[in-house]
């Protein structure tokens, strides 16, 4: 009897872990982007043409740890800018989104234009408001880098705080600036960063 209770308790544990299992494949890549918050929940995702892209960390080398989300920039300067810059390092091809938002300092909450990007980060990037990211295309067998152009999307800054919380919303077109200048769609866009604890949050 009590081995038949133990049999009965294992196929009802195995029947859970499989239906478990089951309802995490069957989640939509919309499903599994964190939620949209403004608390500082240190959090960042969006879709980069359909597929899931979240910042996650990387083992790491002598130099330091490869961290997932870094926030840059600050200033008072009204040619200042702030940049969003996440990587996948855990993924087998890789992929990464900087999102550059200018004169957030001065103007905080409110809608951004999304505009033309050079491809290029800090001073070097054009001094407006734009993204660029990096992502394997199957079709074409290699990584390609795609840039926003004039008023090809928008970035929504929900709040924003001089001493910790960056939250708010993106979406956007960007095109390859290599043949066959292709253009794709980054939607869903979301984050929630607390500039005071973001070095030490963990991105699995």
């Amino acid at each position: 009897m009590k081995t038949k209770i133990f049999y009965l308790l294992l196929l009802i544990t195995m029947i859970s872990v499989i239906s478990c299992s089951n309802d995490d494949e069957q989640l939509t890549p919309e499903q599994q982007l964190p939620p949209i918050t403004t608390t500082g929940a240190n959090t960042f995702g969006c879709l980069i043409d359909g597929v899931l892209f979240k910042p996650r960390d990387g083992i790491g080398s002598l130099m330091g740890n490869d961290r997932g989300l870094i926030f840059w920039g600050g200033g008072v300067d009204p040619n200042t800018y702030n940049e969003l810059d996440a990587k996948d390092y855990k993924s087998y091809r890789t992929a990464s989104l900087l999102l550059h938002i200018q004169n957030l300092r001065n103007i905080g909450a409110g809608e951004y234009i999304i505009n033309q990007s050079s491809g290029l980060r800090g001073f070097d990037s054009p001094p407006n408001t734009n993204m660029f990211c990096r992502i394997w295309r199957e079709n074409i067998g290699s990584y390609q880098y795609y840039v926003s152009y004039p008023n090809s999307g928008k970035v929504k800054i929900t709040r924003f705080s001089l001493t910790n919380i960056v939250s708010g919303t993106f979406e956007g077109k960007v095109y390859n600036y290599q043949p066959p200048h292709d253009t794709i769609l980054i939607t869903n866009g979301r984050f929630d960063i607390d500039k005071s604890n973001l070095e030490t949050a963990v991105f699995p």
